[in-house]
């Protein structure tokens, strides 16, 4: 699949707006981990290297590994988070219910159960896989660029979500009708990144709801560490 290159300045990102000031930053309930590692990858998903959180993101942002998770209630409606204001990329914005990155040697499952955990102060009760190899390169107005391979996983969670405020500004469950008309009515009021994942998952006809009934041969790369064979793009 090719990258799909998303200019967030042409698109008015709501990035650009100025924020309140604050005097210091919500401490988070788990202090972030200054040591932490992306994964690399080259054009074909397989890793080739490491490279700290904290320094990989800016304006030649390498491709690495990423995941977003979209969270679906017994209802069938859908999470929707506001990024915290101090997010280092596209603060303050609404997006799926949680993204990151898996840590070298952690599993698709792990990272995932990690933010979750984290960021809303929920367990996963059953994940699967909707878009294996979703890649993409989005640009904020600051130049900043995001660029992963970025699975994309939908989930099942054990309780009401408790967020984090210094990962998590605001939240709304959503109906999938409702979330999927805003991506294509109104695309700069969610992240660039959950636009293209939406309609993405509208084309294959499904309701999130009925993923998680399925059973689908992409789940094997939730319990596998990121290797050459592993999470190879097709291609």
């Amino acid at each position: 699949m090719a990258d799909q290159l998303i200019d967030t300045r042409a698109r008015g990102q709501v990035a650009t707006a100025e924020l309140p000031t604050r005097a210091l930053p919500p401490e988070p309930s788990t202090p972030p981990d200054p040591t932490a590692c992306v994964v690399l990858v080259d054009a074909h998903g397989h890793p080739r290297g490491e490279c700290p959180k904290a320094t990989v993101h800016h304006a030649a942002t390498p491709l690495h590994l990423g995941f977003s998770c979209y969270v679906v209630g017994d209802d069938g409606r859908v999470l929707l988070t506001q990024r915290a204001a101090v997010k280092r990329t596209w603060p303050g914005v609404w997006t799926n219910a949680c993204c990151g990155h898996p840590r070298p040697g952690e599993t698709l499952r792990q990272a995932v159960t990690r933010h979750l955990e984290a960021e809303l102060g929920v367990a996963p009760t059953h994940l699967t896989v909707a878009i294996p190899d979703f890649t993409y390169r989005a640009e904020m107005a600051d130049g900043t660029v995001e660029h992963e391979v970025c699975p994309v996983v939908i989930a099942r969670i054990d309780r009401t979500p408790q967020p984090d405020p210094a990962e998590v500004g605001d939240h709304e469950w959503v109906a999938w009708e409702r979330l999927v008309d805003r991506a294509y009515k109104r695309p700069e009021s969610l992240s660039p990144w959950s636009v293209e994942q939406i309609r993405q998952m509208t084309s294959i006809e499904l309701q999130p709801q009925a993923w998680l009934e399925r059973r689908d041969a992409a789940d094997g790369m939730l319990d596998r560490v990121p290797g050459p064979r592993t999470w190879a793009r097709p291609g």
